[in-house]
Parts: structure tokens; sequence; C-alpha cells
């Protein structure tokens, strides 16, 4: 039977995040819960997800509320959603290191296999865990040090594209102005009832832009008209639809 990959070297994470932290709350923040049912129910990184989630919290709406004097409430909490999604932390996670917050961590045979290290669940689970191990030890000074330096690019790249706030109204305004007619979405979703992923995509002028996934149809849905947004906002207003036909040549009439 081959051997099971093992995580990198944790020295490597601690040093890419400027921290040290206890041997054993480091090696829960990165045990999946997969690994600690077949190790004979150690304990995983579940709790300081929970933890971390809040910590995580706290500093990105601080930064937003004071980086953003002007913008009104719900405004602030739905940039502040764009940046806390488990589609932007995985994206994080994958910066975190030499190799991404994937490497490091401890994964069940199951989750091994089908490529857990790089699913996004997983990867934004992780690194909330992480975010509470370092509050757990160090307070919220450091943590919030440790969460400056993984966000702050993207809690400006979000505010400035003005598309954060709202990725599915966003969409709609630009391909109003660019005519393009009103998007279309499609939803699949798979796994158990309890545990259920949401896979969109949207359509617009009749191209259909890459699936994007979601613990919810909302969050899918939000991820997907994003995946649009950025496809289309990257393209001369002139040709922006997909192969458009051209209009008639006078001449041929």
């Amino acid at each position: 039977m081959a051997s099971r990959p093992q995580p990198a070297d944790q020295a490597e994470l601690l040093d890419a995040l400027g921290i040290t932290l206890d041997a054993e709350l480091l090696r829960r923040a990165l045990t999946h819960r997969s690994y600690a049912y077949e190790h004979g129910g150690l304990p995983h990184n579940e709790r300081l997800e929970f933890l971390g989630d809040s910590v995580l919290g706290i500093v990105v709406t601080e930064t937003l509320y004071r980086a953003h004097p002007d913008l009104p409430e719900g405004r602030l909490a739905k940039l502040r959603a764009s940046v806390v999604n488990m589609r932007a932390l995985a994206a994080v996670s994958h910066d975190i290191g030499p190799a991404g917050l994937g490497a490091y961590l401890y994964l069940g045979r199951g989750e091994e296999t089908t490529g857990g290290r790089n699913k996004d669940s997983i990867l934004a689970d992780a690194l909330e865990a992480l975010l509470g191990a370092i509050y757990f030890e160090h307070g919220l000074e450091v943590s919030a040090r440790v969460v400056h330096g993984l966000f702050d690019k993207l809690m400006v790249d979000v505010a400035e594209s003005g598309a954060g706030l709202d990725w599915k109204t966003s969409l709609q305004e630009l391909t109003a102005e660019r005519g393009l007619g009103v998007p279309d979405y499609t939803m699949t979703s798979s796994g158990p009832d309890h545990e259920k992923t949401f896979t969109a995509s949207a359509t617009v002028a009749g191209e259909s832009f890459a699936t994007s996934t979601g613990r919810s149809k909302k969050e899918a849905e939000q991820q997907a008209a994003e995946t649009a947004w950025r496809a289309i906002s990257a393209r001369p207003a002139a040709t922006s639809a997909a192969a458009p036909n051209p209009p008639p040549n006078p001449a041929t009439h």
C-alpha cells in the first residue's frame, strides 16, 4: 500500500506568517476532521475555526469601517462578505507559505485522494482555524497583524473594483451598460442534504462563463456573477459580447 503523503514542514508556514505557535495548537489547527476520525478521534480544527471566524470578522470589519467612512451599514456588510467568503479565504490560503496552506494539512485518506488539499471549503476552514490558534496564543494584536498581512490587498482590490458590494447587481449593471441583456444563471447541487455543494454559472448574451461553487445557492450565484463580471470587464466595451454577429454591410444591400 502506498504511503500517505506527509504535510509539508510547518516551520515554513510559521516563517511565512512571521509568528511562533505551540506545536500542539498548530497541529490541531491543521487537522481536518477526516484525519481525526481515522486516528481514533483526535482533536481537530473545527472549534478553532469557530474562534478564527470571529477574529477575522472583527479585524476586517474594523478595517473597512475606518477605510470607508461614508459607506452605509448595508454596503459595508456586503463589502465584508466579499472579503470573508469561502472562495476568498481559499484564494488567500493558496498564497500562504511556499506551497500554500493546503500542503500543511492533516487529511484523511478519502479527502487526500479526492483533492482535499485544494478544496475551497477545507482551505477556508483551515485558514480560520489557524487564525483562531494565533488569537488563542497571542491575542488580538498579533492576530490582526497576520490578518492585515493576508487580507489588506484583497480588501483594497474589492473596494476599488466596485463590484464586491454585490456581484449579481454589478454584473447586471455592467451587462446593461454594454447592451448585453440580463444575465441568466444555471444551478446544480451535489452531496447529502446536510452538506450540499452548489455549483452555478452565469450566461450573458449566449456566453456561459466558468462555474463556481458555494455552500448555498446565493453564494454560488454571487461567485458565478463575479467570474462573469471580471471576464467581461477585462474586455474592450465594443467586444464584450461573446462573438456577436457583425452588423450588415450596407455595400452588400
